[in-house]
């Protein structure tokens, strides 16, 4: 017996948003460009139009596809001047990272105006900038290792802030 209900559709159009995000994505330096390639392209899937990515970022379109041509990506050379500017501009600063007193993201309630801020893959986010941060929310782990990969830690709160706003 068959089911007919499902008809495979390779690269659905996507879904038009009623207003556009008002996230802004604020990387740290990143030591791989594959990760950093991978959180452009699942910006590109979530509308986020935005992307400080700090250091020397190269973006591998193979990786990142039609994200690399979606997403605005505004290099600088450090994050903490960025984060002061984002927080002058009105935006509320999200870390993702496991510290004390972080939020699950299952239950954090993200601001709409949001500056999600990824820190590096292997030192997380200084001391400097978590002071900067209004919260911090962390990807529970039930299981070794002891965290997620930053590009795919990076999509599940990506995800979770669209579940939050899905028009925009």
């Amino acid at each position: 017996m068959t089911n007919d209900n499902f008809v495979h559709q390779r690269h659905k159009p996507p879904t038009a948003l009623a207003q556009p995000r008002e996230l802004i994505l604020c990387c740290a330096p990143m030591r791989s460009n594959v990760n950093l390639s991978n959180i452009v392209r699942t910006a590109g899937c979530c509308g986020i139009t935005r992307l400080i990515a700090c250091g020397n970022p190269k973006i591998d379109k193979t990786i990142a596809r039609d994200g690399a041509d979606q997403v605005q990506i505004e290099p600088h050379r450090t994050l903490l001047p960025v984060l002061k500017e984002l927080k002058t501009q009105g935006y509320h600063l999200v870390g993702l990272e496991q510290t004390t007193n972080s939020s699950s993201l299952h239950e954090f309630c993200f601001p709409r105006r949001t500056a999600l801020v990824i820190g590096n893959e292997r030192l997380g986010l200084t001391d400097e900038e978590l002071k900067l941060v209004d919260s911090v929310v962390e990807i529970p782990v039930w299981g070794l290792p002891y965290a997620y990969n930053v590009a795919n830690a990076t999509a599940m709160a990506l995800y979770e802030y669209c579940k939050q706003f899905p028009a925009g």
